[in-house]
């Protein structure tokens, strides 16, 4: 092929792609065309795509809010809309809206409660798993978690008595005693101790990261052979290896949040082609292979303790049907991530933003104190803790402030089309209301929204701020587990702080995040000791 061909192709295959992108512009189909947004991001989902992928989709969203107003665009159809009536708009129960092709890449198994976009189906799922996060059950989950809880402060108290004698750990280990402190990175701590709840609640034993010290899990090697193998004796437990779990997470949550909003025409050629997507996918698969080998470990030794998975295989449909192999393993994976992900990254943003104000720290400890009868080695119960006041507020605040679940989850607008803030929007157009936004709100927050203030929420009207507080989405696709999360939270918040005192390493310490579907503490250096009666 000579050179003039070569560019004459190149020549055609730049110009094919710029008329893709700009006959749908001109065309407008959704009529978005007058509302701002990067001049890209009105073309093409590229830049959706690339921003997504660098980390800092809500940071970024949050800066064109601030620039362009309530309405920003993101991609040719779809549009970002920060006014906080728009949680009611785009997600309550009736509105017909549905979950939008960026669930598709969240996929691996089978569809399961989260990624499932068909509204029929969505329902029969979520009648057969409602019953695994009533109340009832949720308090039948807590002595796990106070277990490991526990399992936590024994580490730290080993290392808090190491520390005190001037020690520190080996390389790779990062802790130091210094000035009558523990110095380490809490954050991995937190994971360790989410990643051994949810493997105790869901399959019935945790991953021992606790126990090891170390991000590691077993993954079955082949998933078919795995699945096929569930609840019989005679196939014996399938062939596994071992990976870092909470490294595999954070990747397949990079890569998911990012093809999931390309073109899926493009995700084949880009898991083909591109390393970065490449390397994702593996993570997906991964991931699914760990759900697969937590539970074929699980139902090889049957068990009459109250767990996820147990729940799950007692769920039935309206016509008496159980879920199927593949579903239960989808729906079991959906708990392992949401367990461990959003109880970690909540725990640690919450002790990040104590250990940065101090005088907040102290507030609730008095509190803990007053109510509790002191300072006190055991984990507190749920019951002892659950109508403190100003524990509330601490922790609404940091769900608030650190907005795991940050970057506004799209809808699609079904037949008939859709009015969100008085703005009509036609069948097939993507909306999102961005909760990190929305948590920053001055109109609803104040003036001070930037700023972590856990008395704006006992000062202000709570159901006005409600309104506005979206950690846990909401309408018929929220977040089922949120009981189960709150739980973990005040224990975990309340029987940390009641045990120890927390500083940051160093003054004007940033917490430094990076998100996927999910928006992450990257470290979080503190300095840790046990509490005295003074202090």
């Amino acid at each position: 092929m000579s050179a003039t061909t070569i560019v004459s192709v190149i020549l055609l295959l730049l110009l094919a792609a710029c008329l893709i992108h700009l006959v749908p512009y001109l065309r407008d189909p959704h009529a978005l065309c007058s509302y701002p947004g990067p001049l890209l991001a009105k073309f093409s989902d590229v830049w959706l795509g690339r921003v997504a992928a660098q980390g800092h989709r809500s940071e970024t969203v949050h800066e064109l809010h601030k620039k362009y107003g309530t309405f920003v665009r993101l991609a040719p159809n779809h549009l970002s809309i920060s006014d906080p009536a728009a949680i009611q708009d785009v997600y309550a129960h009736g509105n017909g809206a549905t979950k939008s092709n960026f669930y598709d890449a969240f996929v691996s198994i089978t569809r399961g409660l989260f990624n499932t976009r068909s509204r029929a189906d969505h329902t029969r799922k979520r009648k057969v798993v409602a019953h695994v996060f009533s109340q009832k059950s949720v308090l039948e989950f807590e002595p796990y978690t106070r277990v490991h809880v526990s399992a936590l402060f024994t580490q730290w108290d080993r290392l808090c008595e190491l520390g005190a004698k001037g020690l520190e750990g080996k390389e790779g280990e990062g802790w130091r005693g210094e000035g009558g402190r523990l110095w380490m990175d809490c954050l991995p701590w937190f994971n360790y101790l989410a990643f051994d709840i949810i493997g105790d609640l869901a399959f019935g034993a945790p991953f021992g990261m606790l126990e090891a010290c170390a991000d590691t899990a077993p993954v079955a090697i082949s998933q078919e052979a795995a699945m096929a193998s569930y609840g019989s004796s005679e196939k014996g437990m399938p062939e596994i290896t071992h990976c870092p779990a909470v490294k595999i997470i954070n990747e397949r949550g990079e890569y998911s949040a990012s093809i999931g909003v390309l073109p899926p025409s493009w995700r084949p050629w880009l898991i083909r082609w591109v390393p970065w997507y490449r390397r994702g996918n593996t993570s997906v698969e991964m991931l699914a292979g760990m759900a697969i080998a937590a539970i074929s470990k699980r139902l090889a030794a049957p068990t009459e303790r109250t767990d996820l998975l147990s729940k799950l295989q007692q769920g039935k449909d309206e016509d008496g049907r159980p879920l199927s192999a593949r579903e239960l393993t989808a729906d079991a994976l959906t708990q392992l991530i949401a367990g461990s992900d959003t109880t970690s990254n909540s725990s640690c943003a919450i002790a990040y933003y104590l250990a940065a104000n101090p005088d907040v720290q102290r507030k609730l400890q008095y509190e803990l104190d007053v109510s509790l009868g002191g300072i006190d080695d055991s984990v507190v119960t749920y019951e002892q803790v659950k109508r403190l006041p100003y524990l509330e507020a601490v922790i609404n605040e940091g769900l608030r402030m650190h907005s795991t679940s940050g970057i506004g989850l799209p809808r699609e607008v079904s037949a008939g089309g859709l009015t969100v803030c008085g703005r009509f929007f036609s069948e097939g157009t993507i909306l999102s209301a961005p909760t990190y936004t929305v948590h920053r709100n001055e109109e609803v927050w104040g003036r001070d929204a930037d700023r972590f203030r856990p008395e704006r929420w006992l000062e202000q009207d709570k159901n006005e701020l409600q309104k506005a507080f979206n950690p846990f989405s909401f309408g018929p696709r929220g977040c089922i587990g949120r009981s189960l999360a709150v739980m973990e939270l005040f224990i975990i918040v309340a029987s940390v702080f009641r045990r120890y005192c927390f500083v940051l390493e160093e003054l004007n310490q940033k917490l430094e995040t990076k998100e996927g579907f999910l928006r992450k503490p990257v470290v979080c250096k503190v300095g840790i000791a046990r509490r005295t009666s003074n202090t």
